[in-house]
């Protein structure tokens, strides 16, 4: 879930951007074997059963999913007292899911969440407080991540961290956002790693490390990262910061394709289609592109065209 912000970093990658702000929230998967047993307590008025049991049903965890249900046991559990149930309640009136999209709504969910202890909340807040129009206010935007990032939670400090990175309402302070960085990539943000990496490649707010960037780069691919994995993959492709490997960087092509990164998809394409890394397979390269084209990379389209055009 994701708000847009721009700030060009050039990475291992041709050209690369730090993650934006991240609103979302993270819990851990319900046991779907335990549906009717949630539901049993939810309707007994067990609060945190009606939220376990929303996520069963927003995720589709051994039952069709169904958003508007979701939204429902959000509701109820929110009213129960459960501030991760208003969190979740939040989400779902931010990007309208199982709900009609109502910004204004998710605020009011998220201040109670918040005021509730849920730093998460807090976090989420904080991303529509930077966005544009009626709610924009990136003083109280950094106040409400400085609050997530000091309660505990790792992706306020990644939306921290760009603030101070950008100077979006507050001076900016690169050792201080690779600082941030580096607290939310402790936290187990992959954003966190990933942006800490741009850093050290970058001579960003530390001292440039190619080494130290790569390193960072694989720990954000190992959480989940696909940006992180094509950046890698280029690392190896080029020997920027590790021994150059061609098969290795193909491999991470491979993982951030996977993992929907429409550049990883492109860069693999090119692998197969020059032969490096893996053998040479011109039809496997234009499938490569048109994954890459369908994920909306120009180049990807652009290097489809002219293979298919090939002598």
């Amino acid at each position: 879930m994701w708000m847009v912000l721009a700030l060009a970093i050039v990475g291992c990658k041709v050209t690369n951007a730090a993650p934006p702000p991240v609103s979302e929230k993270t819990a851990q998967r319900p046991d779907a074997s335990k549906a009717e047993l949630y539901r049993q307590a939810c309707d007994g008025g067990d609060a945190a059963a009606c939220f376990n049991l929303g996520i069963v049903y927003e995720v589709g965890e051994g039952v069709p999913i169904d958003l508007a249900k979701a939204a429902e046991l959000y509701q109820r559990a929110c009213d129960g007292g459960d501030a991760d149930g208003c969190t979740n309640l939040g989400l779902c009136y931010e990007y309208g899911k199982g709900v009609p999209q109502d910004h204004t709504k998710a605020a009011e969910l998220y201040q109670g969440a918040c005021d509730g202890g849920d730093t998460m909340a807090c976090s989420n807040l904080g991303v529509l407080y930077e966005g544009e129009g009626a709610f924009q206010d990136l003083t109280k935007a950094v106040e409400l991540y400085q609050r997530a990032c000091d309660g505990g939670y790792a992706g306020g400090c990644f939306n921290l961290g760009n603030v101070y990175r950008t100077g979006g309402g507050v001076p900016t302070d690169l050792p201080r956002a690779a600082g941030l960085y580096q607290k939310a990539c402790d936290g187990g943000d992959a954003n966190g790693c990933f942006s800490l990496g741009l850093c050290y490649e970058n001579g960003m707010g530390v001292p440039r490390d190619p080494s130290k960037a790569a390193e960072l780069y694989r720990r954000a691919c190992d959480g989940g990262d696909a940006v992180a994995c094509g950046t890698l993959g280029w690392c190896y492709m080029t020997g920027e910061g590790v021994s150059q490997d061609h098969s290795k960087g193909a491999e991470f092509y491979q993982r951030a394709c996977d993992g929907g990164d429409a550049e990883g998809c492109r860069n693999l394409g090119v692998a197969y289609e020059t032969g490096e890394g893996v053998s040479k397979d011109l039809a496997k390269a234009a499938e490569l592109y048109k994954r890459a084209c369908d994920g909306g990379h120009a180049d990807g389209c652009s290097n489809l065209e002219l293979l298919r055009n090939a002598p």
